[in-house]
């Protein structure tokens, strides 16, 4: 039986990890896809205390060295977590393992258009992660579509691989930092497109074009390599509704101090509820986590 299992590697779950292996604990981290969660796949990240600038995988990699070298354990696979007279069974699709406390550090994924034509293309011209695609698209005009902080790196970010850059956004203006709109703005390469709706990505085999709406009604066809979708981010909870008590958009209710309504388990990062969904938010809930569940953990003793 481990001391603690922690439910997911991103910026939450890795400092959680870390801050409960200092404390002595024996701790096992899962994770269902890659070490990092979506910091992995930041182009930069320029807004973390003392680093001025690092590549978003380069960070997630530093993190993941850093837990480990604590003594932390890690393995793959998508987790349920069930409460047992004893503590808590924690089951992937590969193994299954006890713990006397759980840190659910679960993360976000991104959100879809809901367009047929976006399914469709999917890993064809439509994309979700910038750093990752990008350089497939070298030197040919792309599409963002969104307006907050990922958005905008996203459109910065394409601005120094290819030919151009359209930013569609809903309305007329970003909810990022004010450097990032202050760049855009002074940024020739990138045409911002304000009010408007996507209403379908047009293309059969391959991405060839967007069409948008704006508020007015008109349809404007846009000729486009790829559409690089940014509108936000979604919790996959419902694994744990059974366990711990869900707001009503799917995140699971817990304040600052990361406790949830289930003793003994503990909510850090983008799956919480929270106003702010920062990498330096989620280091910080992942460090009182962290430091919660291990002092749970010694007075059970």
């Amino acid at each position: 039986m481990y001391d603690i299992v922690v439910v997911g590697g991103g910026p939450a779950g890795l400092t959680a990890a870390m801050y409960a292996a200092r404390a002595g604990k024996s701790v096992m981290i899962l994770e269902a896809n890659a070490f990092g969660g979506q910091i992995a796949t930041a182009p930069k990240v320029e807004n973390f205390p003392s680093v001025k600038e690092i590549a978003g995988a380069r960070l997630a990699e530093d993190m993941f060295e850093q837990s480990v070298s604590h003594g932390v354990e890690f393995d793959m696979g998508t987790a349920s977590v069930f409460k047992t007279e004893q503590g808590f069974k924690i089951e992937t699709e590969y193994a299954a393992y006890t713990a006397k406390a759980v840190i659910i550090a679960a993360g976000v994924s991104h959100k879809r258009l809901g367009l047929e034509s976006e399914n469709k293309l999917s890993g064809s011209g439509v994309c979700y992660c910038a750093v990752c695609d990008g350089a497939f698209y070298k030197d040919k005009p792309v599409c963002v579509v969104g307006d907050g902080n990922s958005a905008a790196q996203y459109a910065l970010y394409l601005s120094d691989i290819c030919s151009s850059v359209t930013l569609l956004t809903l309305f007329d203006r970003l909810f990022c930092d004010k450097e990032l709109t202050d760049r855009i703005l002074a940024n020739k390469k990138i045409e911002w497109v304000k009010n408007v709706s996507v209403k379908d990505i047009v293309g059969d085999d391959k991405v060839q074009g967007v069409a948008y709406q704006d508020k007015d009604g008109a349809i404007t066809y846009l000729d486009t390599e790829a559409v690089f979708v940014a509108i936000g981010q979604q919790p996959h909870n419902e694994r744990f509704k059974d366990l711990v008590n869900l707001d009503e958009r799917g995140f699971i209710v817990a304040k600052e101090d990361c406790i949830t309504s289930c003793k003994g388990v503990f909510a850090a990062g983008d799956c919480r509820t929270k106003n702010v969904r920062q990498c330096a938010t989620a280091v910080g809930d992942g460090a009182i986590a962290g430091f919660s569940a291990a002092m749970y953990v010694d007075n059970l003793k």
